[in-house]
C-alpha cells in the first residue's frame, strides 16, 4: 500500500514532536507499506522568517520572500531524516524543487501544475522512506514558489493525485473535523465522515482543519483523506464523494471567520454597470468579492456592500478610490468589527426549517444580522466580532446539543 502522509508544523515543532512523528512513519513503513511524508515548517518558523525579513525590508519581493520561506520546510525534512536514520531506517528528504513540483509563477500564491514522479518512483523502489517539503514547488524560471499559507495539504493531495496513492492522511493537532471549534465549544463532536463540498464549505468559511484549495483538488482527483492527530492515536475524520449521513444530518458543521471586512461602496450611480465597475475593480486588484449586497440609496443611487479577507480591505479601498471617478460613487467606508459565521450541512437541501432555527439562535441571544448569503447547503450571517463565539455556541446548542 502506498500511504502520503502530512504533518502540520505543529506535529513538528521540536525533537520531542519529531520522534513521535518518526515513530508513526516507521510503524506504517514496517508494515510494509510505501511511505511518502509532507512536512511542514516547524511550530511559528514561517512567522518568525517573516520578522527577520521585516526587520530589513517592510516591502521585500515576493520572489525573494519565497527563497526564504522555502527553508522551512527543508529544515524539517532534514531533521526528521536524519531521526528516522537513528532509527535504522532507510529515508531521503526532497525539496519541492528535486521531486519535480512544477508551478505557475505566481509567488506566494502559485498554483500547482504538475508533479513529475519520476524521482519519487526512483526512491519508493529503492525502499527509502521519502520526506517532501511542504508548501513549495519551482516554476518555469526555476525558481522556488510558495503554494500559500497551509499549502502543505494542498501538496499531500497533490502527490496522492499523482502517485495514484491508496490513502492520503493529513496528521494535525486536533483528532479530526469537528461540528464547531472544539477549544471554544466544549460540547463539539467529531465527525466520523463528511463530504468534500461540506468541507470545502467549512474551509471557505474558516474552519482551519484544512486548506480549501487541498478539498477542491481532493474532490477533483477522487482523493479520500483523513484528517487525524498526530498526538493521540486514534480514527480520524475521512473526507470523500459521499457519506453514510448525508440525509441523516440537517447540518455537519458550524464556523467562524473573523479575518473578514466589509466595504461599502455609498451612493453609486443608479445605472447599468454600475455593480460590475465595483466588482470589475476588485478582480483587476485581485481581491475576492463575497456577500455581495446592493440596496437603494438616495437620489437615484444605491450602496454596494461584501466582504473581503481583512489583509485585502486597505488594497480594495484603494482600488475603489482610484477608479472613484470612472464608477461614479461618493464614498468608501471599512467595516473591520465584523466576522463571518457559517453553518454549513449537505442535509439541508433535504431539510425545511434550517434557517428559521439559525435566526432564532441569535435572536434569543440577541445579536443583530448585518448580513446573509445562502447556497444548498451554507447559510452565512454578517454580526459584529464580539459577539461570534456566542453566535457559534447558540446554534451549536440548538442543533447538536439537545
Amino acid at each position: 500500500m502506498l500511504i502520503v502522509q502530512k504533518f502540520g508544523g505543529s506535529s513538528v515543532a521540536d525533537a520531542d514532536r519529531i520522534r513521535n512523528v518518526a515513530g508513526i512513519i516507521a510503524e506504517n513503513y514496517l508494515l510494509g507499506h510505501e511511505m511518502v511524508v509532507v512536512l511542514s515548517a516547524q511550530g511559528d518558523t514561517t512567522d518568525e522568517l517573516l520578522e527577520k525579513a521585516a526587520e530589513l525590508n517592510a516591502d521585500p519581493s515576493k520572489r525573494e520572500l519565497d527563497m526564504l520561506l522555502a527553508t522551512g520546510e527543508q529544515q524539517s525534512i532534514a531533521l526528521m531524516a536524519m531521526c528516522l536514520e537513528a532509527m535504522g531506517l532507510p529515508v531521503v528528504s526532497l525539496t519541492g524543487w528535486q521531486v519535480g513540483i512544477r508551478t505557475n509563477a505566481d509567488y506566494s500564491a502559485a498554483r500547482i501544475r504538475r508533479v513529475e514522479t519520476e524521482r519519487l518512483r526512483r526512491e519508493l523502489d529503492k525502499k527509502r522512506i521519502v520526506l517532501v517539503a511542504g508548501f513549495q514547488g519551482v516554476n518555469k524560471f526555476d525558481d522556488y514558489t510558495t503554494l500559500g499559507r497551509g499549502g502543505s495539504d494542498t501538496t499531500a493531495v497533490a502527490l496522492a493525485a499523482a502517485l495514484h496513492a491508496d490513502r492520503c492522511q493529513i496528521f494535525t493537532d486536533v483528532e479530526g473535523v469537528y461540528t464547531a471549534d472544539p477549544r471554544k465549544v466544549p460540547g463539539a463532536r467529531k465527525l466520523e465522515e463528511i463530504t468534500y463540498d461540506e468541507m470545502l464549505e467549512l474551509a471557505s468559511m474558516g474552519a482551519q482543519v484544512l486548506m480549501n484549495r487541498s478539498v477542491q483538488m481532493a474532490k477533483r482527483y477522487g482523493v479520500e483523506l483523513e484528517v487525524l492527530s498526530s498526538l493521540v492515536r486514534a480514527p480520524g475524520t475521512k473526507v470523500k464523494e459521499v457519506t453514510r449521513s448525508m440525509e441523516e444530518m440537517k447540518i455537519t458543521g458550524i464556523a467562524k471567520d473573523e479575518n473578514v471586512a466589509r466595504l461599502t461602496v455609498a451612493d453609486v450611480a443608479d445605472r447599468p454597470g454600475s455593480a460590475f465597475r465595483v466588482l470589475n475593480a476588485m478582480a483587476q486588484a485581485g481581491v475576492n468579492a463575497d456577500m455581495i449586497i446592493q440596496a437603494n440609496g438616495r437620489e437615484q443611487t444605491n450602496d454596494i456592500s461584501f466582504v473581503v479577507a481583512e489583509d485585502q480591505a486597505a488594497k480594495a479601498r484603494e482600488a475603489l478610490i482610484e477608479r472613484q471617478k470612472a464608477i461614479g460613487f461618493d464614498h468608501v467606508s471599512v467595516d473591520r468589527d465584523i466576522a463571518k459565521v457559517s453553518v454549513v450541512g449537505a442535509g439541508m437541501m433535504s431539510s425545511s426549517g434550517i434557517a428559521a432555527v439559525v435566526f432564532e439562535a441569535f435572536s434569543d441571544e440577541h445579536i443583530n444580522i448585518q448580513m446573509i448569503n445562502t447556497s444548498e447547503i451554507k447559510i452565512s450571517c454578517v454580526i459584529d466580532a464580539a459577539s461570534a463565539d456566542r453566535a457559534v455556541a447558540a446554534i451549536h446548542r440548538r442543533f447538536f446539543e439537545t
